[in-house]
């Protein structure tokens, strides 16, 4: 296919077949019929739909133009400008789409008159500041708008990196609304919708990139973009598959429901992402050499393929677009009045016992795959090492791989099963997350081994490695890594999440929960690292002062924890105390039980610091003892001779002085 042909006809094939699905299965799926009562009008329930299709192929290109070019293209370049200004038209379609959702959620969440007046006016302005569901398209708006700005003034790698976070956050928001708010395990659905929104926007957004830079990329660099954007897309799909899969699970509870129209339109979607899946198997194996070797015949089956995919995109797309408005076969949870469902949204948990410990669930998708990539990208590094000839220390790929399955466990076992119920399991959780994880972590040194394993890049471009050496040495870095600062924010948070308000956001937002993990997690790496880890650092503080540093870390560490033993009030006391558990201690022993568990095994994993750091200094002055002694066999001790002469002759000179 032509390429200027395809530039323009890629876009159009997406759209085209997207519209097409979406209508045809919000009629197959009734999700667009008229309402018995308080129906908005044919332009709501055809508008609606079609109009969250465009926002999310828009947050599609916007957010997957700027990762493509942040991994594959060079800043400067023509290339790198075409890929802010897609992600920029994106940016600016994702700004108009979304302001227009906002308005038709409010017609069919309220169906009002539509009127010029101010009556009508204060009831959209009530929705849009006041209400959750007018908030969030409202915060989508306004970011989409100003991601629009910024791709099109930016040019540099730093601003583009931190517009990226910022698009990625922009598409969060879109999947607290992309489910019924009564299905079961609401925290579960939202996070993966959230992944699944994420990895097709790397997948689709990257790949409409591809199409627009065919005509601006010469042959030689075409192989490397398209190789890069095939990992792209190979992670984006993996992300989409299990999230959607996930997302499955809690709308489909038996096989029959796919006969269903919400299961017919599902296995269209299903379909649709199976054959992205084999296509981008086939050219990634097949294609992608021949066509940088220049075979005609390869370039044009390989961009036939692309239209192919865009094709079937759109049909994944217009697809998801009529599932988040046909009602699922598990539609509603019944309303229950127990006070730990109201607040949770999920029932009560049986009594913790010894083997609950073990058996006890509740998965984190999010932190799942973070531990799985984590254990399958460090194993590759060590593989990749070997094969080379090079060594890597059996003993930190063990902890490394410890430290994630301790980090899924936190995350997605019992501690997370009951975290919300019982404040004492709640601080155990972060004692490990800060403490006793990044003792498993930091020593598998996972800088270091993405250095020595990941191949640096020539051509101008930025990769995992270079990335990694720019957050390494960026003044960001220089600051959360010296000690003192790494030791200020390590306690510092403790004092300040559990007596202020973020420890209650954190309790009733999943947002804030997710926050935590993160905070508590990266504080307490960072502390650890800056005291006994082998990866750069900008400063590494003398062995005496690490010690110091540690020690009153460990006074004001248990000190916190008495406070918390001390403290004779409920620490938000309307959730702790409202659950109505009927089990375990009371809410306020449970709470010194979590002030003990700070104070006490709190401060097993920094006594292991202290030691280790003990045994890094001692090993440290024997190293610079051989070294000395290397140096005297080498010079034949003339350093000491010629010590021993210059004191001898001060000698002489006193006594001539003298006499």
């Amino acid at each position: 296919m032509n390429p200027r042909a395809l530039r323009a006809a890629g876009p159009a094939i997406l759209v085209v077949a997207a519209v097409l699905t979406a209508v045809a299965a919000l009629a197959y799926g009734g999700a667009a019929d008229p309402l018995a009562a308080g129906d908005p009008g044919p332009f709501v329930r055809w508008g609606l739909p079609l109009a969250k299709l465009v926002v999310n192929l828009a947050g599609a290109v916007m957010a997957g133009s700027l990762v493509l070019a942040l991994f594959a293209l060079r800043a400067g370049e023509r290339e790198f400008d075409a890929a802010l200004d897609t992600s920029s038209i994106g940016a600016a379609v994702l700004t108009v789409s979304a302001g227009a959702v906002g308005f038709l959620t409010f017609l069919d969440a309220f169906n009002p008159q539509l009127s010029v007046g101010p009556q009508f006016g204060a009831q959209l302005g009530t929705f849009l500041t006041q209400i959750e569901l007018g908030r969030t398209w409202l915060i989508t708006t306004i970011v989409a708008a100003v991601v629009t700005v910024l791709t099109f003034a930016i040019r540099s790698w730093t601003a583009t990196l931190l517009t990226t976070v910022l698009a990625i956050a922009a598409l969060i928001p879109m999947a607290t609304q992309g489910h019924s708010g009564e299905l079961a395990s609401h925290n579960a659905t939202v996070m993966a919708m959230s992944l699944h929104i994420v990895g097709a926007a790397l997948w689709l957004g990257g790949l409409v990139l591809l199409v627009v830079l065919r005509a601006a990329l010469p042959a030689e660099r075409m192989q490397a973009v398209l190789a890069r954007y095939s990992s792209v897309a190979l992670f984006g799909f993996i992300v989409v598959t299990v999230s959607g899969i996930a997302r499955t699970l809690s709308s489909i509870g038996s096989w029959d429901q796919l006969l269903t129209p919400y299961g017919g339109i599902l296995c269209l979607k299903i379909a649709a992402l199976v054959a992205m899946g084999l296509l981008g198997a086939a050219y990634r194996r097949a294609l992608i050499a021949r066509v940088a070797r220049g075979a005609v015949a390869a370039a044009r089956a390989f961009w036939l393929l692309i239209a192919v995919e865009l094709a079937l995109m759109g049909v994944a797309s217009g697809a998801a677009a009529a599932l988040a408005r046909t009602a699922p076969p598990l539609t509603e949870t019944p309303y229950s009045s127990t006070p730990a469902e109201i607040l949770t949204g999920e029932p009560l948990p049986p009594p913790l016992t010894p083997e609950r410990w073990l058996t006890a669930w509740n998965v984190d998708l999010l932190w799942a795959m973070v531990a799985a990539f984590g254990i399958f990208f460090y194993l590759a590094g060590v593989v990749r090492l070997r094969r080379r000839g090079d060594s890597w220390p059996v003993f930190r790929t063990v902890l490394w791989v410890l430290g994630m399955l301790t980090l899924l466990w936190v995350t997605s076992g019992a501690v997370n099963a009951y975290q919300a119920y019982l404040f004492s399991v709640h601080m155990l959780g972060h004692m490990l997350l800060t403490m006793a994880i990044p003792l498993m972590l930091v020593p598998g040194a996972p800088v270091t081994l993405a250095m020595r394993a990941i191949d640096k890049r020539e051509d101008g471009t930025r990769g995992g490695r270079e990335w990694i050496l720019w957050a390494v040495h960026s003044p960001f870095a220089r600051v959360v890594t010296h000690p003192l600062v790494a030791a200020a924010i390590f306690v510092g948070s403790l004092w300040v999440f559990y007596f202020t308000d973020l420890f209650r956001w954190t309790l009733y937002d999943h947002l804030g929960h997710q926050w935590m993990i993160v905070h508590f997690l990266l504080s307490g790496f960072l502390f650890v690292m800056s005291l006994t880890g082998i990866d750069p650092l900008p400063y590494r503080m003398p062995y005496p002062g690490r010690l110091v540093t540690l020690i009153a870390v460990m006074a004001i560490h248990a000190f916190f924890g008495v406070a918390i033993m001390m403290t004779s009030g409920l620490m938000v006391a309307e959730w702790y105390g409202a659950m109505g558990r009927t089990w375990g201690p009371t809410p306020l022993e449970d709470q010194y039980i979590g002030g003990g568990v700070a104070w006490s095994i709190g401060e097993i994993p920094t006594l292991i610091t202290a030691i280790t750091v003990a045994v890094q200094w001692s090993r440290s002055d024997e190293r610079q003892q051989r070294r000395q002694d290397r140096h005297a066999d080498r010079t034949g001790d003339a350093e000491l001779e010629e010590y021993n002469a210059r004191l001898a002759r001060i000698a002489e000179r006193d006594a001539r002085i003298g006499s």
